[in-house]
C-alpha cells in the first residue's frame, strides 16, 4: 500500500510517504540505523553507496554515493527506538537544510512506515518526493 503526497492538501514544502511493509518494526527500524544495511538500499546498487551513523541526537550521519558522486548528511534531532527518528538533511553543495522524520508503527509482522520530508523549497518537492518514492520502493526487497 502506497500513501503519495496530495498536492492539493499537502503543506508548501512537504513531501508525506507511507508505505506497508511485510516485517516488524524492529527489522524496519534496522534497515533506516545500521550503516550497512542503509547502503545496501538507500540508492541503487551502482551507486556504490556508503553510509555512517552516529544514531543519538546530535550525534552525524552521512550517505554518500561514488557513482554518481554525491551525498547527503545531517544531524539525528530525535531518537526514540524502533518507532521514531527525525534528522536534519543537506545535500553536499546545498545551503539549505530540511528535516526528516520517520515513524513506523505496528505490531508484530506488519509495519507502517510514515515518512515526512519538511521545510523543503518549493521547487524541490517534486524531486525529492520522486526521490523518496524511488528509495522506499527498494526497501521491501531488501526486507524480504
Amino acid at each position: 500500500m502506497t500513501i503519495e503526497n496530495d498536492k492539493e492538501l499537502a503543506a508548501p514544502g512537504v513531501v508525506r510517504i507511507g508505505r506497508t511493509l511485510d516485517a516488524p518494526p524492529a527489522r524496519v527500524w534496522r534497515a533506516f540505523t545500521d550503516p550497512d544495511e542503509l547502503a545496501g538500499w538507500f540508492w541503487p546498487p551502482s551507486f556504490k553507496t556508503s553510509a555512517a551513523l552516529d544514531l543519538r541526537p546530535g550525534g552525524q550521519y552521512r550517505i554518500a554515493a561514488s557513482t554518481p558522486e554525491m551525498a547527503v548528511s545531517g544531524e539525528y534531532l530525535e531518537v526514540e527506538p524502533p518507532r521514531e527518528c527525525a534528522f536534519a538533511w543537506r545535500w553536499d553543495g546545498d545551503d539549505h537544510t530540511s528535516v526528516v522524520r520517520i515513524e513506523l508503527l505496528g505490531d508484530g509482522d506488519l509495519t507502517e512506515l510514515r515518512l515526512a520530508h519538511e521545510q523543503l523549497p518549493a521547487d524541490a518537492v517534486d524531486a525529492h518526493h520522486q526521490g523518496w518514492s524511488d528509495c522506499l520502493d527498494r526497501l521491501p526487497g531488501h526486507l524480504a
